[in-house]
């Protein structure tokens, strides 16, 4: 088996379907000199071997880490586990295709009670040393141990709730270190194997995220978007940079158009004092590009200058994965966005405008494309909304009241359209989501993964609306004043971000003067230039119907 290496003057480079989409585009962008932190990928090839419990991938994955390991540490100028210089990494997951927020990943890989000191030692901030073993238990305990995170999200809300502050955030050093004690005695409790080795640690990270593979979530996922051919997910082991170092630190998404309405303005999140799990998670909801620009105005201009090379470098509008460290920013992941199908009408017709794809590059692009949601739709009878939050997936939704997934089924099935309202954003609610005619969270932001996946289903999406209370057990919810019970009729807007009581009536208007310069392009464009076109969007990130035939 052979490890590919990315970043630290590498120039390895492999496809996707060998070393996944996440690790083949890291490489391109360490390539392009963009700012990646070093890494190295174990291949998909492993997946299924290491998913059956056989001894020789076990053997082979073991060295392979071994092997890039070493290489981190060349490269970072750290060990792994040192007390003095510790080295940190992420151990994330990559598919041929992108599938957001439904593998796993490990983060602060390697945060033992030894590295906790070395990071100290190291940055002189025993606050930032004890919140990465905190995060780091968190994560292991969750993915490689199978702790629900509700576990540890209760006890960090006692904690918090005990010294007087709203999240952890406001914790002190000495603070988090007793929560990070009490995660251990969780841990240790439960019966579970916590081992202070950091290479025993990424072993077990390492095979948990290829076992992720076949979850309930990535599995559904896959049938929902027609993804079962994929052969595995690959490991990547990438040094950590650390958005949670202090005030001049932070983590964010950006996209560098608008993939929900298709405007060719960027959409950038940004969370200060935090890791990339808390944007993506929509557990937290995020600050505007206006906080980046105001608290950081180079890494603003550097990150807007950044998704421009990508977007040329790529020829398609994409997603970004960010961290600011003390004020310098690392490009952790890039991908092509998901897209509602009006955003990809209008990134295709903006594209070749712009002379960065042909018509032929943007019909085949669009070959999949329902033409039956390409239209501006509107709701009428509605009165003024009940209450707001941010827009996360344009169009508009009316259905009953639903609070989980199985519910969401439920009522589907008995012939019920249904808005589903959860506290959150979590791609563990994908099944609710393909049943839903629309979703609405109390937090999270229009980056979070399940944000994406809304928008990719072309679901209005609604994120972030605070005046939202949402009891599951119950099945009810508080919208400012008003209680909301399940079945309940909801009307949402998702562009606008209102959410409005009762059923709305939803009026259509066809964008037809953009259906008909992309019939013009059907007409002009032989046939074998579009086959012949190097189609950089696969058929996965849009709805699954021919153009030309819904033309005709």
């Amino acid at each position: 088996m052979h490890i590919v290496r990315i970043g630290d003057g590498s120039t390895e480079t492999h496809s996707a379907e060998i070393i996944g989409a996440k690790a083949a585009n890291l490489a391109r962008m360490a390539a392009l000199g963009l700012p990646v932190p070093p890494a190295f990928v174990l291949p998909v090839e492993l997946c299924a071997a290491i998913v059956n419990g056989d001894r020789q991938a076990r053997l082979d994955l073991n060295k392979g880490l071994a092997e890039g390991i070493a290489f981190l540490e060349k490269a970072t100028d750290t060990r792994l586990g040192d007390r003095r210089r510790p080295l940190l990494v992420s151990v994330r997951s990559g598919a041929a295709r992108s599938m957001p927020g439904m593998l796993d990943t490990v983060l602060d890989v390697g945060c033992t009670p030894s590295a906790v000191q070395g990071l100290v030692r190291m940055t002189g901030h025993p606050r930032f040393a004890w919140d990465c073993r905190r995060r780091f238990l968190e994560s292991y305990a969750g993915v490689v141990i199978g702790i629900e995170p509700v576990a540890f999200a209760r006890r960090l809300g006692e904690m918090a709730a005990a010294e007087g502050v709203q999240d952890a955030t406001g914790l002190d050093n000495e603070a988090l270190e007793r929560l990070a004690e009490s995660y251990r005695q969780m841990i240790e409790d439960a019966g579970a194997n916590l081992p202070d080795d950091p290479m025993e640690q990424l072993k077990a990270a390492a095979q948990a995220v290829y076992r992720s593979w076949m979850s309930d979530r990535a599995a559904t996922y896959r049938r929902l978007e027609h993804l079962e051919y994929l052969a595995g997910t690959a490991v990547t082991i990438q040094a950590m940079v650390f958005g949670n170092r202090g005030l001049s630190s932070g983590s964010g998404v950006a996209f560098s158009r608008d993939p929900s309405t298709g405007s060719a303005h960027p959409m950038i999140d940004v969370l200060f004092e935090a890791q990339g799990e808390d944007v993506v998670s929509g557990s937290r909801t995020p600050e505007t590009e206006d906080a980046l620009v105001r608290c950081a105005p180079p890494v603003a201009t550097q990150l807007r200058q950044t998704l421009i090379r990508l977007e040329n470098a790529f020829a398609d509008v994409q997603d970004v994965e960010f961290t600011i460290e003390e004020g310098k920013l690392w490009i952790l992941q890039t991908r092509s966005a998901k897209r509602t199908p009006l955003a990809a009408l209008r990134f295709a017709l903006d594209l070749v405008k712009e002379g960065v794809i042909k018509p032929s590059e943007a019909l085949l692009r669009l070959k999949g494309l329902d033409l039956t949601t390409l239209c501006n739709k509107r709701l009428t009878g509605v009165g003024e909304p009940a209450g707001r939050g941010t827009g996360a997936s344009a169009g508009v939704a009316v259905g009953r009241a639903v609070f989980d997934s199985d519910s969401a089924r439920r009522l589907v099935t008995s012939g019920n359209s249904v808005i589903l309202l959860r506290p959150e954003t979590s791609t563990a609610d994908v099944a609710g989501f393909g049943a839903s005619e629309g979703i609405v969270t109390a937090v999270g932001g229009r980056t979070a993964h399940a944000a994406l996946v809304a928008r990719q289903m072309g679901k209005p999406c609604i994120v972030g609306c605070s005046a939202l209370k949402v009891e599951v057990a119950r099945r009810t919810a508080q919208l400012g004043t008003r209680g909301i019970a399940e079945g309940d009729w909801l009307s949402i807007d998702g562009g606008a971000g209102a959410i409005y009581l009762g059923r709305g009536t939803i009026a259509i208007d066809r964008p037809d003067a953009e259906l008909a310069e992309v019939e013009s392009w059907r007409i002009s464009v032989s046939p074998s230039e579009t086959a012949n076109a190097p189609n950089t969007v696969h058929n996965s990130e849009i709805k699954h119907r021919s153009l030309s035939s819904a033309l005709t």
